[in-house]
């Protein structure tokens, strides 16, 4: 059978034509200062900025952990992060050179995935990769609607606990991506998560295009070894781990020629526009009876 192609392919120069040669020249650690360092608790949230044009590392930093990721414009939280448009124009797992985009009408990467110390995990057996788009939060309604139980820490209430000090809401938190996070699709097109497969040390790095507001939560699903809603579930709290967060300023030149992306070009009004119209010579054809 032929490989069916993706349906959104770039153009040369567009804006999906993601220029490796630069983003990988960032990695570089010796033209880096880290500039901040927070530690993500276990079974918790905690937003932070990272300003454009710096590098924001995720780590793993005692072993295997899943978290949650939102990402908004700091300065506009309207932007944020569009997690079902970033896998149709990317993939529903993304690694290295893979772009984070934002919401309409913007539309524009917020971040580019620069290295990912999994991106040699590839398909395992069960047809699961890592870096999850497919999925999204935790949240205790649906846990709820599972259980019978009101549980005040799953990631949308940890998000939500995060934001409140930058003056966003539950209503601003949105779709996730799942960093380290295992997943795919079964053979009934059902949605699993598989265990963690990543190790102590392992990390994610993103640039930033824009300014960002970010926020993280350690899932209290730890490491997703054990189920967490069914006849087998049980407690993972053993399986839990905190995530590393660090920001990086690179050294200028590494930066030149770079610029934030534009906002998407469409100008048209959605055919709501009213048509242009010279309102004083429409009033002297008719007075002229024509």
């Amino acid at each position: 059978m032929a490989k069916v192609s993706a349906a959104y392919q770039a153009n040369p120069g567009s804006v999906l034509d993601v220029d490796r040669d630069f983003y990988g020249r960032l990695t570089d650690p010796a033209d880096r200062e880290r500039i901040a360092q927070h530690v993500v608790p276990l079974r918790d949230g905690l937003a932070w900025t990272v300003p454009a044009g710096h590098v924001l590392r995720l780590s793993t930093l005692h072993g295997p952990q899943v978290g949650d990721f939102n990402l908004w414009h700091q300065h506009n939280p309207r932007e944020r992060f569009w997690a079902s448009r970033t896998r149709q124009l990317q993939r529903a797992h993304v690694s290295t050179f893979d772009r984070l985009w934002s919401t309409l009408p913007y539309l524009r990467p917020m971040a580019t995935i620069i290295a990912d110390t999994l991106e040699g995990y590839g398909v395992d057996d069960d047809g699961g990769r890592v870096h999850d788009l497919l999925g999204t939060r935790c949240d205790p309604y649906v846990n709820k609607l599972l259980t019978g139980e009101d549980f005040d820490h799953h990631c949308h209430s940890n998000l939500v606990r995060a934001v409140t000090p930058f003056g966003l809401t539950e209503f601003d938190v949105h779709d996730v991506l799942n960093v380290f996070q295992c997943t795919g699709l079964n053979d009934d097109d059902q949605y699993f998560m598989k265990a963690c497969p990543a190790r102590e040390g392992d990390y994610i790095e993103f640039f930033a295009e824009i300014d960002l507001l970010c926020a993280l939560s350690c899932c209290p699903g730890g490491d997703l070894s054990l189920d967490l809603w069914g006849p087998d579930a049980k407690d993972p709290l053993s399986t839990c781990q905190p995530i590393g967060v660090e920001v990086f300023r690179l050294a200028p030149e590494r930066l030149s020629g770079w610029a934030p992306p534009n906002y998407a070009p469409y100008r048209g009004g959605h055919g709501m526009r009213a048509p242009s119209v010279d309102w004083a010579a429409e009033k002297r054809r008719t007075s002229d009876g024509e």
